[in-house]
């Protein structure tokens, strides 16, 4: 199969077009042909080679992070997913390696598609969603009626986070640019600030 691959570290490295062999999933993991894979400022900084005390991968090593596409073999533990099966996931850590033609997965990591995404759509979404996710769940436990400030309110990771605060009932305040303003508050933002001019300390501590 053709993949991706990055060869060596550095800003203006670009990643080489391959022929790997096709991965053969394991007996927890689900093989899927994709269809659609995000990129994500993690692939450009692990590109760049900012996280190789954090994140040391062996070169060479494919990037992507986001998926979506068709379960076209399953392993023998799996139970949730079938041949056939349209999902989408993030692929763990030292399992990614979506710019390519297949991917093997655990099954762990995989969710099915809502049925109303197309799988461009689907593909864009696992990272930024479990960032946000992570940050205003599990790290944070938000609780309805608190307040919480999110930078970047139009960013990847901002309009997913605005969207989960606003379900849990939360007051949201967010930054963002004159010309996002709107974008924002079509998500549920109550207090929008331009950090262009705007100080969000100032406006927050009042």
């Amino acid at each position: 199969m053709k993949a991706f691959l990055l060869t060596r570290y550095g800003k203006n490295e670009k990643l080489q077009l391959t022929e790997v062999p096709r991965p053969a999933p394991q007996a927890d993991e689900v093989l899927l042909e994709i269809h659609a894979a995000g990129v994500n400022q993690l692939d450009f900084k692990l590109r760049d080679g900012e996280f190789k005390l954090i994140l040391p991968y062996k070169l060479p090593t494919g990037l992507g992070h986001d998926v979506a596409g068709v379960v076209t073999a399953v392993g023998a533990r799996v139970s949730q997913f079938k041949v056939g099966d349209e999902v989408y996931a993030r692929p763990a850590d030292f399992h990614i390696g979506t710019f390519a033609e297949f991917i093997a997965v655990r099954e762990a990591d995989v969710a099915r598609k809502p049925a109303n995404l197309t799988m461009t759509e689907a593909g864009s979404l696992p990272l930024v969603a479990l960032t946000a996710w992570q940050a205003l769940v599990d790290v944070a436990r938000l609780q309805k009626g608190q307040k919480v400030f999110i930078q970047a309110g139009s960013g990847g990771v901002g309009t997913f986070a605005i969207q989960l605060a606003k379900h849990m009932g939360a007051y949201v305040a967010t930054t963002t640019s004159a010309a996002n303003t709107a974008l924002v508050k079509r998500l549920g933002a109550d207090l929008v600030i331009d950090y262009k001019t705007q100080d969000f300390e100032t406006l927050l501590s009042g």
